[in-house]
């Protein structure tokens, strides 16, 4: 299905023989229990089902925009009874159904999650909770374990990344304002523009480095390299970069492309664990930053993460900015199930919330890192994830799948190709329903050494 190892449930379904009795009258299970709840629990909205059978409506009859899902396999009724989130997930990348609309079918979910509990069967709680205790339990990851994870996540390969992100490579939030249309800008006449995304990028990147206090001959630690976009804008403004990186690729391109800024004598890639770093970086550095990486540390080894910076800053001086996907406090949890965002694309990460974060600095490093600020952008996601998937519509074919397939040979049967390729538009819908709804937030923490004002002058 992708370069990601197929769950439990999805590498039965490759297996399972359809003419199976007892499958079939599993799935014709699976699809009354699913129908039934759906009668009941579309309560906002409309969903049309368009199956073997026929037209099925359920919800509001006037509504104005209807998500239509066609069923090109039943199997999909089972899939959603035995895991749910990841079976519908996976449903969607095996081309058991198609829908008019991937955002609207996620809208729809969020709007009547409520009335659809229905869809939490005793399998799917069971596999659920099974795969949350396994994530809690890898919540103190060795290095080798965060190595594989970023190997899965990164590495696919740099020119199918350079294929949907702007030119300095940030995959991460924009920040969007008036001058590139704010967060609709794409969706009104305006429309988007070839430069909307890349100034955005910049702006958000300057936003970090500004409240991270970076200022010409200051020195940076940054963990979590991406392609080198914060590290080299970094250097343009005359700091001296250390960043650390657990991907090759990364590693490569950020070098390449610090030579190419003319900043190579500035920013520093070092491929090693943020654990693991030289003994020589003790209390050296003037400002931190981390942009979506500490989703990946995972809750147990959070202690940790913060002594690191509290023991590269200087004693008494410096500032650290971090920004993460978070779980808003009505539904945080510390146990977190696997789901078709961790199992897909970013694999084992733990989510923190607005407040726990500060709290885990406080009892780490008690009164070394004070809370200056902390910020939601969420509003600012969605609009970055329809941009990338304008981009790789528009660019997925030709030199892009074909250095793909050479780099990951399994990609070149065409069902496994076009399930990579569902994967990625599912996602980047999957995530922005979250975002505009609320229902997922993005934080951006700025905290400081004590007595160490905004203001603050050499």
């Amino acid at each position: 299905m992708s370069m990601h190892a197929p769950t439990l449930w999805a590498r039965l379904f490759s297996q399972t023989a359809r003419s199976n009795w007892i499958w079939v009258q599993f799935v014709n299970y699976s699809r009354s229990h699913v129908m039934s709840v759906l009668e009941a629990g579309i309560v906002r909205g409309q969903l049309l089902i368009e199956d073997h059978e026929g037209k099925h409506v359920y919800g509001e009859s006037d509504c104005k925009r209807p998500v239509t899902m066609t069923i090109r396999s039943d199997d999909v009724w089972a899939r959603i009874v035995l895991s749910l989130d990841m079976g519908l997930s996976e449903a969607y990348m095996s081309g058991d159904f198609d829908v008019s609309s991937l955002k609207d079918m996620f809208d729809l979910w969020i709007d009547n999650r409520h009335t659809l509990r229905g869809l939490t069967t005793l399998l799917n709680t069971i596999t659920a909770y099974m795969s949350a205790f396994a994530i809690f339990a890898l919540g103190k990851q060795k290095p080798s374990m965060a190595l594989k994870n970023v190997q899965e996540a990164y590495d696919t390969s740099n020119e199918f990344f350079q294929c949907f992100l702007s030119s300095e490579m940030m995959y991460s939030c924009a920040m969007w304002s008036d001058a590139d249309g704010g967060i609709r800008g794409d969706l009104t006449a305006r429309g988007s523009q070839p430069d909307d995304l890349h100034n955005a990028q910049i702006r958000k990147i300057h936003h970090i480095l500004n409240n991270a206090r970076v200022k010409p001959g200051y020195r940076l630690l940054e963990i979590g390299t991406g392609w080198g976009a914060m590290s080299i804008e970094a250097a343009k403004l005359g700091a001296t970069v250390d960043t650390v990186t657990l991907s090759i690729q990364q590693k490569v391109m950020t070098e390449k492309r610090a030579a190419e800024a003319g900043v190579a004598d500035r920013v520093r890639v070092h491929l090693l664990d943020y654990r693991q770093l030289p003994e020589d970086f003790k209390g050296q550095f003037d400002s931190f930053v981390s942009c979506e990486m500490v989703e990946a540390v995972g809750l147990r080894d959070h202690p940790t993460y913060f002594k690191v910076i509290d023991w590269a800053l200087k004693p008494d001086r410096g500032a650290a900015c971090i920004t993460a996907t978070a779980m808003p406090e009505f539904r945080y949890t510390t146990l977190q199930p696997d789901d078709f965002a961790r199992h897909y694309h970013w694999p084992n990460t733990f989510l923190p919330n607005a407040t726990y974060f500060p709290q885990a600095a406080q009892q780490a490093v008690p009164g070394r890192l004070i809370l200056h600020s902390v910020e939601d952008h969420a509003m600012h996601y969605p609009r970055t994830l329809r941009e990338w998937g304008y981009r790789l519509e528009k660019n997925f074919e030709g030199e892009v799948v074909e250095n793909l397939i050479k780099e990951h040979p399994q990609l070149a049967d065409p069902k496994s190709l076009e399930a990579f390729r569902r994967k990625w538009f599912y996602m980047f819908d999957y995530a922005a329903a979250g975002y505009a709804k609320a229902y997922t937030a993005l934080n951006c923490w700025t905290f400081a050494r004590p007595e160490y004002p905004v203001d603050c002058c050499d």
